[in-house]
């Protein structure tokens, strides 16, 4: 480690948390002044929880010919984003297992199919399923990036980040992309002009210091290119899990230390989302003082947090009244961040 990198994980160990966190939030404050919080209304269609990584950690997929195992036809996905309009939503995030069985076409064709039927922001397909495009059908990762965007795909989302750090990756999803290929595709997504997010879900046996390589790695990415519009963390949730029920669940502290060392970190990253879908509502609260500049989204629907028991739902009206009671004044955005005038916001959403 180099000695900016000990300087950080020393304030990341040692620091006071309120410390921690007035640093964090007097870089949040800098780069958006003023009183705004944002949130998206949106909705997690999971097309298919058939999947091949057999990733420790993930309580939703379902191994080929399982029971249990689904597809979602393109009637019932455009069903759901009609519903999601109804409720005010503006953006789809769509992401589903590794299914050795979907071909390609199929999801060129659900793109075309959602553009010309259902209208609406599409923000899907992860790096971890690029790359899985990428080795079933044979085809390079900016080719792949560039017929899903041709198609109708808009952004992308940081799905499958996990650590950012081999030795990590090698131990809890050895079947996924690696680091470098992760950042790889992101930074091939960037170039071919996608906007995308990035994520990091610690609590899986790294070390704090693999956390600041993690973060390390995507500042300087982001360094290059200016892709990433938005950051979010939260921690592994543990149950129901093939091999990480026995992990301990992480703690509010963790949590906002983490948070808070992602702002100082990610210096040229614009947003940071606050989890409050994994750490509850009082928590993603607590975390708009620690760097949390964003609410994150309504989440319509959510499965894959969910499969692990960690389930925290609530309304627009709701998270306007937390956000309001927390300091700050609430708007609805889009994905680019732009703020949606109130006025064009759908009164169906409140409810």
């Amino acid at each position: 480690m180099t000695a900016i990198d000990r300087s950080l994980l020393d304030l990341y160990t040692n620091a006071p948390l309120l410390e921690l966190g007035a640093l964090a939030d007097g870089i949040r404050r800098e780069k958006h002044p003023g009183d705004i919080v944002t949130f998206i209304v949106d909705r997690n269609i999971n097309y298919t929880n058939v999947c091949v990584a057999d990733c420790g950690f993930c309580a939703f997929y379902r191994r080929p010919k399982h029971a249990e195992g689904y597809t979602l036809s393109f009637e019932q996905i455009g069903e759901k984003i009609e519903e999601t309009k109804a409720l005010g939503g503006v953006q789809i995030l769509i992401q589903g297992g590794h299914n050795p069985y979907i071909p390609f076409d199929w999801y060129l064709d659900l793109m075309r199919y959602i553009k010309r039927h259902h209208p609406i922001h599409i923000h899907g397909f992860s790096p971890s399923e690029v790359d899985f495009f990428a080795k079933t059908f044979r085809l390079e990762a900016r080719d792949i990036v560039r017929e899903l965007k041709a198609a109708g795909l808009d952004s992308i989302p940081g799905g499958g980040g996990e650590i950012l750090v081999q030795r990590v990756r090698d131990i809890v999803a050895a079947k996924k992309a690696g680091a470098d290929r992760w950042l790889e595709i992101m930074e091939i997504a960037h170039q071919e002009g996608m906007k995308t997010s990035v994520t990091m879900m610690y609590g899986i046996g790294e070390t704090l210091a693999e956390r600041l390589e993690h973060l390390t790695r995507v500042q300087a990415l982001q360094q290059r290119t200016g892709g990433f519009t938005a950051f979010i963390t939260w921690p592994l949730q543990p149950e129901n899990t093939p091999e990480m029920s026995q992990m301990p669940k992480t703690d509010a502290v963790d949590y906002l230390r983490t948070v808070a060392i992602s702002r100082i970190v990610l210096q040229d990253v614009p947003n940071l989302q606050a989890s409050w879908v994994t750490m509850g509502l009082k928590i993603g609260q607590a975390a708009l003082h620690f760097g949390c500049n964003d609410f994150g989204s309504l989440m319509i629907e959510e499965n894959v947090v969910s499969s692990a028991n960690t389930t925290y739902r609530t309304t627009v009206g709701e998270m306007d009244r937390l956000i309001t009671e927390s300091g700050f004044t609430p708007m609805r955005r889009r994905q680019d961040y732009s703020i949606i005038a109130p006025e064009l916001a759908t009164a169906g959403a409140a409810a």
